[in-house]
């Protein structure tokens, strides 16, 4: 078994979630600690109140990962006179680190809206507020031939090639490629001062905008030239739509009394609001985790009739219902606790397979706060 660093956890969330895809105002990220620091217990949680804190320090973790940050904005002070301050020096004198993927992880492909939504049995949903559109590369190299499938791997396994849900996209053509090795050069094929003609192949890839620099590397490192020839071409034509919430249609209809049960049960949660009336029959669902309000505008326009999401206060689900729009709220914290069992089993799977000597904990402490009788 071999240890990881704090930075190796780092990197790996930040391959799901992406820090770019954290909205302007978040705070995402090492927020606390030393990205070199050897770390051997992982604690997720969605939130890190008092109680949290407490329960890493007596599990004797050096890191933990949060969904909600601890810090949002700037602070003027460190001490042990707020509950914040507290919590910091804690976490600094006990070695512990702190990172959090908040709004990235809401939009990422495969992050908390989307499985949020496959809680709820929706899948290839379409994103209600776009707020990113990846860019996409083609990328043109030139390899003597027999070497061609080599390239093609480190296409591959950089995350090239892909287009919808097809994977090892490529195209070649054979042709000739001609050069003459100058003074100084070790050529792989032919002699310094002479003119070579070499079989060759021109492979095409398509890149995602994320994937393009490791691509390039690892397509170096695996060609046979001392000079790679390549060709980098930016797209119209784009990649994968990221942005909040995820709009769903139903198989059939139902009431939305009986669509709020379900969302209940489904959710595993103790009670649940909705507003609107109880047999109105709705089909296209959508979807926010955590607070959805602000986005009413954008869910009434892409035509839903029915809104799942937390924390909707009295007056916006008044304007919700005027606009002919149902809510659902079943709170933030039950519409983003999945979060904890997905990130923990994505590491445990990861040192699994790395073979790391890291355990994961889920926290037992972090529960709903609010109780509803």
């Amino acid at each position: 078994m071999s240890l990881a660093k704090c930075g190796t956890i780092m990197s790996l969330m930040e391959t799901i979630a992406p820090k770019r895809l954290a909205e302007d105002w978040d705070n995402v990220g090492l927020i606390i600690g030393d990205g070199g620091k050897t770390v051997s217990r992982i604690m997720v949680c969605l939130d890190m109140p008092d109680w949290v804190l407490e329960e890493a320090l007596e599990e004797n973790v050096d890191m933990i990962i949060t969904h909600h940050p601890l810090i949002f904005s700037g602070i003027k002070n460190i001490n042990t006179d707020s509950n914040l301050g507290r919590k910091i020096i804690k976490l600094i004198k006990n070695e512990i680190s702190l990172y959090s993927s908040h709004t990235n992880y809401d939009i990422a492909k495969g992050g908390l809206n989307d499985i949020f939504a496959k809680q709820l049995g929706f899948d290839n949903l379409k994103v209600i507020h776009p707020l990113n559109i990846e860019k996409l590369y083609k990328v043109i190299v030139y390899v003597p031939k027999g070497s061609e499938d080599k390239i093609l791997e480190s296409f591959s396994r950089t995350g090239a090639g892909f287009i919808g849900k097809y994977s090892s996209c490529s195209f070649r053509v054979k042709g000739i490629g001609t050069f003459k090795p100058e003074e100084g050069s070790h050529p792989y094929i032919g002699n310094k001062g002479i003119l070579e003609e070499v079989d060759e192949y021109r492979l095409e890839t398509i890149v995602p905008e994320e994937s393009l620099t490791k691509t390039i590397k690892a397509m170096i490192e695996s060609h046979p030239y001392e000079e790679v020839a390549y060709d980098i071409y930016e797209l119209i034509n784009k990649g994968n739509v990221y942005g909040i919430g995820r709009l769903g249609v139903l198989q059939e209809e139902m009431s939305l009394a009986s669509y709020a049960e379900f969302v209940k049960k489904t959710l595993n949660l103790s009670s649940i609001r909705y507003a609107g009336p109880p047999d109105l029959k709705i089909k296209k669902v959508a979807l926010i985790n955590g607070s959805g309000s602000k986005y009413l505008k954008q869910v009434k326009s892409a035509g839903a009739d029915v809104l799942i999401t937390g924390d909707m206060q009295y007056h916006q689900t008044l304007d919700a219902l005027e606009s002919g729009l149902s809510i659902i709220d079943a709170g933030h914290f039950g519409t983003e606790i999945a979060m904890v069992k997905s990130v923990a089993e994505y590491l445990k799977s990861f040192s699994y397979k790395q073979g790391y000597d890291i355990e994961i904990l889920e926290s037992k402490t972090n529960i709903d706060p609010i109780v509803q009788i």
